[in-house]
């Protein structure tokens, strides 16, 4: 049986992983191969995953834990993306605020699994927003423990990408490359875009080398990283939204739900992971992405669409209590509706604070 590629691409919530992992999809696809995608979330409900579906791809997800708490089902859902007919390739997205991903999942599949798969390098994307802030000895507004989690991502990774560089000015990205080269000097580092392609020829011909082994796995504080986890709050929910005369712009909606979560957060002190909202009458779909304090709220996908109902996802990571995220963000929906005369219902809450990590395998070597 002809063997899977299997390629991870990890990095910090709001890091760019959805855009850049749609980006690398299409370019396999226009390669002729079968191409399987595989998202991971704490919670249940992704934006993430509709919106790859949306763009027509082939995805399986993987809710309520990260992959290495959900090894099996990881493995369950990669092989069920084969079923009518095997992939070529698989990209999967883990969890923005998992690290140790090589002992607990890229070792684990060779080892268990090396007769389906051949490993890419683990790719872990800088998230410029907060990489600054970290990479400069700061804590970008999170927790000293949630920075921790951001280090021990590049610092495990076997390919590190820059990304984002076309909202970085030539002085920025020199900075940030330099402080990656300073901190990882024995690393392949690369700038690139999601968003704009520009650097991804670069990082296409680094994924189709094979993963190399190291003697050791990466030491882990697993008490620093469940705190790291434990100091975000996760908000997950759905919303209805109608109007029973006039249509309204289903872009204007999304974006302006966003900023107004984005001013509510600010104003309560919250650095925000990243905020997602993904809005859909069925027929035209549109997402929002808010990823720090000193950012712009970005309409990443337009619809140009006018409706009088849409479903509506919102996805909220942020630094602080998942109560108060929650009370937040469902604040800031119904004054929303309010202003723009429209019906809201709001159903579907999860608010939490990730677990401590509890990993099916942990390989102290790639052998076991």
């Amino acid at each position: 049986m002809q063997r899977t590629r299997f390629l991870m691409i990890g990095g910090f919530l709001g890091a760019g992983k959805t855009t850049a992992i749609a980006r690398l999809a299409q370019h396999y696809t226009d390669q002729g191969l079968r191409v399987g995608l595989v998202t991971n979330d704490q919670a249940y409900g992704l934006v993430d995953t509709l919106n790859l579906r949306a763009q027509g791809f082939h995805v399986g997800e993987v809710p309520g834990a990260c992959f290495c708490c959900k090894f099996d089902e990881l493995v369950d859902t990669a092989a069920a993306l084969g079923a009518e007919r095997q992939p070529d390739v698989i990209l999967t997205e883990p969890v923005g605020s998992c690290t140790d991903l090589m002992a607990t999942v890229l070792y684990p599949l060779r080892h268990l699994f090396g007769d389906r798969y051949t490993l890419g390098p683990l790719a872990v994307l800088c998230k410029p927003e907060h990489g600054r802030k970290i990479l400069g000895g700061g804590t970008g507004g999170f927790s000293p423990q949630a920075a921790y989690i951001f280090l021990k991502q590049l610092e495990e990774a076997q390919l590190i990408v820059l990304n984002k560089i076309d909202r970085l000015s030539a002085s920025e990205q020199t900075e940030l490359l330099q402080l990656l080269s300073d901190r990882f000097p024995e690393k392949q580092i690369i700038a690139a875009s999601g968003t704009t392609g520009q650097g991804f020829d670069e990082v296409i011909l680094a994924l189709a080398k094979d993963a190399a082994g190291s003697d050791q796995t990466m030491e882990v504080d697993y008490d620093t990283y469940a705190e790291g986890e434990a100091a975000l709050g996760w908000l997950n929910c759905a919303v209805h939204l109608s109007s029973s005369e006039t249509a309204w712009s289903l872009d204007e909606i999304t974006q302006k739900s966003v900023e107004s979560f984005s001013r509510a957060l600010i104003a309560a002190g919250m650095e925000p992971g990243h905020i997602k909202v993904l809005a859909s009458d069925g027929a035209a779909t549109a997402v929002a992405n808010w990823v720090s304090s000193d950012a712009p709220v970005e309409l990443s996908v337009a619809s140009l669409a006018e409706v009088k109902q849409a479903d509506v996802l919102v996805n909220a990571r942020a630094h602080g209590a998942p109560e108060e995220v929650a009370r937040h963000i469902q604040q800031s929906i119904e004054e929303l509706a309010e202003r723009f005369g429209l019906q809201c219902e709001i159903s579907s809450v999860q608010h939490f604070r990730p677990g401590r990590p509890e990993p099916v395998h942990r390989y102290t070597t790639p052998e076991g």
